[in-house]
């Protein structure tokens, strides 16, 4: 170490400064790496690398031929990636090359301004793919370390004080950096939200959470992703435990497989028709943040008002209330949502539904013939055979489920792979392995129900939060995605069936999340499962407030503050001429500040001001405010003879004053005397 620092204190100042600048352009660099094709990252690893072997052992920087041959690889490469050189990623991925190659022709004052302003523009880009508070505080380092280049550019080398210090261009460029946080502030607070600027990041694309489809195993992947998934607020009580329902894609085709939503094209449409949907009892009000997912569905509490077909509409866009009573939206939700709703614990849908509609809800897979002849078995036994409709449909449905709760199966997130050695998925679960999670259970569930000529759907969704609120609000993670069942009853619609309940009570009674199987991943949450909840609770606590405060502020809640500040009725008027004001204020400080800055301050500067300003008016004299007062004597004996003698030994005293501790300061009163007898 100590020969590292030694060496690095022999570097020539171009040398040492080149090798900063390059530090800060990686951290600037450092948020894209995960968005920008593996080989994009690398080259510009190596270019960086190149360039500071170049700074560190002084070698000559590389002519341009060569950057213009690895310029137009990098184009060629970018285009081969995205098969466009416009958009936003082979946008930046063309400026973060640019970045590093730039860097390769430092030569002029210009080139390093170039690189600066790049660096400006890169750490904006950021928040193109992210506006967490970890991505704020980030730029707000490289913003920074950017000034501090900026500063350190413009600091000149002298004989005395030898290379500028980085240090000192560092704290310099945090006073400047402090000065504009005010400024940010209020144009924070005050700026128009215009959409569709707010709300850009896509973030959640290519995360696990749930899915239009839905295959066996597929949620052993949610359970590694304990993200959050959303927060609530309830006006009022919370409900129970089998009442916390959050209502997602409902799903209704099955292969053997992979379950999918129902077939949107129109003849389906129109078979499926629209369920009737009635609410009763009171209502739960909730205030609701959604994090973004990767499917067009919202998944609300059950059973939020709305008839299929309705429409709801948010700020940001408007949802449609789909024919299996989930609100659908027109397109896949990759921005943060914050938004009221409610919901109803006791309601009725689809009441009726003739055969025809019935049909796409009895629809069987193939194969599976075990399982199918076992639940057409029991469905024909005398205690079943002669019930009405309605009441068989329930009476088989309980039947399952104590058939579940009576035999050996067992909830676990690593039951192996199915279909391996049968291509018959529900034959091998219901009939042999018997074991499963959430899916599992709601796919067999479904599959034996249609077989004994029920319909029935599996809906997924999140069921659930953790038992600990975290800022006043309850958390459910993707951890809390599950799979259920409806079946339907002649007269009495849609009712709900969560097979889980059957097997591990637990799951739903306290609405635990999924359970990952221990990885390396989370070595503190299997060393100390206290401290990291502990700590996971904290983060994610600062992290609700970031979004609450800041990524949530809208411009309802800024015509909110303007009330605040005593406007009667605000709107886009009244918040422009606020913002416009702001403006005005910042420039009328900036000019003052201007003219007191360049106004002397300290007591000697202010007393030969005034000095100066005196001998001025009263002899005529301009003297050279660099020299002493005994140079000042010495001008007025010369250009006014004996009568400039009582302000010239006025002037010698004050002399005397300053250097001699003893020697008392002459009075003011003295001085304007003799200049009144010049005159």
């Amino acid at each position: 170490m100590n020969a590292l620092q030694a060496a690095w204190a022999r570097l020539p100042r171009d040398a040492r400064d080149s090798l900063f600048l390059l530090g800060v352009i990686a951290a600037v660099l450092a948020p894209h790496a995960g968005h920008l094709p593996p080989w994009a990252s690398g080259l510009t690893a190596l270019l960086l690398l190149w360039r500071g072997q170049i700074a560190w052992r002084q070698r000559p920087l590389p002519g341009r031929g060569w950057l213009l041959a690895i310029a137009a690889a990098y184009g060629v490469m970018t285009w081969l990636s995205y098969r466009t050189l416009i958009g936003r990623e082979a946008g930046i991925t063309l400026l973060v090359v640019l970045m590093a190659l730039k860097t390769l022709e430092l030569r002029a004052r210009r080139d390093a301004f170039v690189v600066f302003f790049l660096g400006f523009f890169l750490v904006l880009t950021q928040f193109l793919y992210s506006q967490s508070l970890l991505t704020a505080a980030w730029s707000l380092g490289c913003l920074w370390g950017l000034l501090a280049a900026v500063v350190l550019a413009q600091m000149p080398s002298t004989e005395v004080q030898g290379v500028p210090s980085i240090a000192i261009a560092a704290r310099r460029a945090a006073g400047t950096t402090a000065l504009g946080l005010p400024v940010m502030v209020l144009l924070f607070l005050l700026f128009p939200r215009i959409a569709p600027l707010w709300g850009v990041p896509t973030e959640a694309i290519g995360r696990t959470g749930l899915s239009d489809q839905m295959a066996f195993g597929a949620m052993s992947e949610i359970a590694n992703d304990d993200g959050i998934a959303m927060r609530l607020r309830f006006d009022g009580a919370v409900p129970p435990p089998d009442q916390r329902y959050f209502r997602g894609p409902v799903l209704t085709r099955f292969d053997g497989r992979t379950w999918r939503a129902p077939d949107p094209g129109l003849g389906q449409r129109w078979l499926r028709g629209h369920d009737d949907l009635a609410a009763r009892g009171p209502a739960l009000h909730y205030e609701m943040t959604l994090e973004p997912l990767r499917i067009p569905v919202l998944p609300l509490l059950e059973m939020s008002p709305g008839p299929a077909g309705s429409q709801l509409h948010l700020p940001e866009l408007t949802l449609t209330r789909g024919p299996e009573l989930q609100w659908l939206s027109p397109r896949p939700i990759t921005e943060r949502l914050r938004l009221r709703s409610s919901a109803f614990a006791a309601w009725q849908a689809g009441a009726q539904r003739p055969p025809l509609r019935q049909a796409p809800e009895l629809q069987l897979p193939p194969g599976n013939p075990r399982s199918i002849g076992w639940a057409r078995a029991l469905a024909a036994q005398p205690r079943f055979a002669a019930l009405p409709p309605g009441p068989r449909a329930e009476a088989l449905a309980e039947a399952l489920l104590a058939h579940v709760r009576g035999n050996d199966f067992l909830y676990t997130l690593s039951p192996g792979r199915y279909g391996e050695a049968t291509p018959h998925l529900i034959d091998e679960f219901w009939l042999d392995r018997r074991l499963g999670f959430c899916e599992h259970f709601a796919a067999a569930f479904v599959v034996l129900m249609r077989a004994m000529d029920v319909p029935a759907r599996v809906v997924t969704g999140f069921q659930g939060w953790d038992a600990e609120p975290q800022d006043g609000y309850l958390v459910v993670r993707n951890a809390n995605a599950h799979a259920w069942a409806e079946y339907w009853v002649a007269g009495k619609g849609w009712l709900r069936s969560d097979p889980t309940a059957a097997v591990a009570p637990q799951r739903v009674s306290q609405g635990l999340a999924l359970q990952p199987q221990p990885g390396a991943y989370n070595v503190l949450g299997q060393l100390n499962p206290t401290l990291w909840r502990a700590l996971r609770g904290g983060w994610e606590t600062l992290n609700n407030r970031w979004q609450q405060l800041v990524l949530n502020y809208s411009r309802h809640d800024q015509f909110d503050l303007l009330k605040r500040l005593g406007v009667a009725h605000p709107d886009w008027a009244a918040l422009g001429q606020a913002l416009a004001g702001v403006i005005l204020a910042l420039a009328a400080a900036g000019v003052a500040w201007t003219r007191w800055s360049s106004r002397p301050h300290d007591a000697w500067s202010r007393q030969r001001a005034r000095i100066l300003a005196l001998l001025a008016g009263g002899t005529g004299a301009d003297l050279p405010a660099h020299e002493s007062p005994a140079a000042w004597a010495r001008a007025l004996r010369r250009r006014l003879g004996g009568p400039a003698e009582p302000a010239a030994q006025w002037l010698e005293a004050l002399e005397r004053s300053r250097y001699a501790a003893d020697a008392p300061a002459p009075a003011w009163r003295d001085l304007r005397r003799a200049l009144r007898r010049l005159g």
